[in-house]
């Protein structure tokens, strides 16, 4: 991998209920920065992969706060745009026993989603880079922030950088203005180099029913994608089986057009916090992709496992927890 990887998208300011509790049943809540694009910078960068973030943050305490949470793990943050306004927030009620976790997004006219395509400088910010990372959460804000995306997916193309695109699929935030996201999520697709994306993702793209229930399966869902998507060389994903907020059956696999990789499916137990663990994952396919895709899927599984022991959005895994990850319950490194 040459090159910075550059990751663009809105950052979030995450309340969640103390203690798998529900949201306000304590007089508390604890907060964390985070959003899809920064969540995979920081995962990149503890690993000493050379990440930056692109985003619009508000002047004042809390846009600076947002800003030195990605700056302290080690993230190019040169090319951070500042503007009047608010920073998003979501609020999480976390998994416990058999429920599951619940989001309540309030991001409406944050100043990321009002900040235009005019003010990113996109040629400076792309030069040297290797690739652009985005998601399907920033077209889902709305028509304003989608042509946005694809401004800096043609931008990036225009540049010779490729394009990373995790579709993260947020029914909650289409509903808001978009009843049948298939075409917007077709344009970016199209322009993009890597997908982030199960056999759901590529149903929702290709308009057909693609089961995934069997490596064989998961594989003709790629080849699906792969005719219909000439830019497209590499697909990687992960499948979970969840038993309990606490123990989740995880597996990763990474598909090229000539080549693909499952990995074996691990247990993943005593889970701290779930979010995130896909940003850790796409963080960890990105880091060495050039090395193959057996080599990819596995650091993206260990990256993956290893965050769902970390509480916030955003990964704390280092080289040399990479280096001891077996998949199982590891014991007091000393």
């Amino acid at each position: 991998m040459t090159g910075t990887i550059v990751c663009f998208g809105e950052m979030l300011l995450r309340l969640a209920a103390p203690d798998r509790g529900h949201l306000f049943q304590d007089a508390r809540l604890d907060a964390h920065f985070g959003g899809a694009e920064a969540n995979v910078a920081v995962a990149l960068a503890r690993i000493d992969v050379p990440a930056a973030v692109v985003t619009t943050l508000p002047h004042g305490l809390i846009g600076n706060a947002a800003l030195d949470s990605v700056r302290a793990a080690g993230v190019d943050v040169s090319r951070v745009v500042r503007a009047d306004g608010r920073l998003g927030l979501y609020f999480l009620s976390p998994p416990s026993g058999s429920r599951g976790a619940q989001i309540v997004y309030d991001r409406l006219d944050s100043s990321f989603a009002a900040t235009p395509s005019s003010a990113y400088d996109w040629p400076a910010m792309l030069d040297g880079v290797g690739w652009l990372h985005l998601s399907g959460i920033i077209p889902a804000i709305g028509p304003g922030a989608a042509q946005l995306s694809l401004d800096a997916i043609a931008a990036a193309r225009a540049a010779g950088v490729r394009v990373s695109f995790d579709g993260n699929f947020r029914a909650s935030m289409w509903a808001r203005w978009c009843a049948d996201p298939q075409g917007v999520l077709v344009d970016h697709v199209d322009g993009a180099d890597l997908l982030f994306g199960s056999h759901r993702d590529i149903s929702l793209l290709l308009g057909e029913d693609h089961a995934g229930d069997t490596p064989d399966a998961r594989r003709r869902a790629c080849e699906a994608a792969f005719a219909r998507f000439p830019t497209l060389t590499c697909i990687a994903s992960t499948a979970r089986r969840v038993i309990d907020a606490d123990t989740h059956a995880l597996s990763a696999r990474v598909d090229r057009r000539d080549d693909s990789f499952e990995t074996e499916t691990i247990l993943v137990t005593q889970i701290v916090d779930r979010i995130g663990t896909g940003d850790a994952f796409a963080a960890g396919v990105l880091s060495c992709l050039d090395d193959g895709c057996e080599a990819a899927a596995r650091r993206g599984l260990a990256l993956a496992a290893l965050k769902h022991g970390t509480a916030g959005d955003h990964s704390r895994t280092t080289l040399a927890d990479l280096a001891d990850f077996t998949g199982a319950p590891a014991d007091v490194r000393r």
